[in-house]
């Protein structure tokens, strides 16, 4: 029994000297002084900070339709206009409505209308289309324009396009 009263007071003794140590405050760490840097490490810094942008993304079509874009747009392009081209110069033949002919004794003259809503009367032997193509023939209910155009071996061809007044024509 003396020895339980004796261990007994020996941890009493150890906490009451010792303790958990929460009453004491923890240790300090000294506190180090920075030094100021140099002047060319302080330029280095900022040069890093400029170099380091945000990443941003951009496609690389290579040869591809570009995801992002339109398949409407891609089919509606817009003529490439030839430098001092006329208005029919401007437009593919498959783009122009005939809207009427008219015939004087000598010749005939057929009325166009562009993509652009805009009419134009036009007469044999004139240049149209965006391939060159010459008005061939006027007649009392159609306009022929002949192309010539190149094939995939690079022979030229002639193509005939038939505009028809009355577009359930067929003759």
């Amino acid at each position: 029994m003396k020895n339980l009263q004796y261990l007994f007071l020996m941890i009493c003794l150890a906490l009451f000297l010792g303790g958990c140590g929460k009453g004491q405050p923890p240790a300090k760490k000294p506190i180090e002084k920075v030094k100021p840097a140099g002047v060319k490490e302080g330029e280095k810094a900022i040069e890093e900070a400029k170099k380091v942008e945000p990443e941003q993304y951009v496609y690389d079509a290579r040869n591809r339709r570009d995801p992002f874009l339109s398949l409407i747009e891609l089919t509606k392009k817009k003529p490439l206009k030839k430098k001092g081209a006329s208005p029919f110069e401007s437009y593919d033949i498959e783009e122009i409505r005939l809207l009427a002919i008219a015939s004087d004794k000598n010749k005939f003259y057929a009325l166009v209308m562009l993509p652009d809503k805009k009419t134009y009367t036009i007469t044999e032997g004139m240049t149209i289309g965006l391939q060159g193509g010459r008005v061939a023939k006027i007649t009392k209910d159609a306009v022929v324009i002949r192309e010539l155009m190149k094939d995939y071996r690079g022979e030229t061809k002639t193509r005939d396009s038939i505009l028809k007044l009355h577009k359930g024509e067929e003759g």
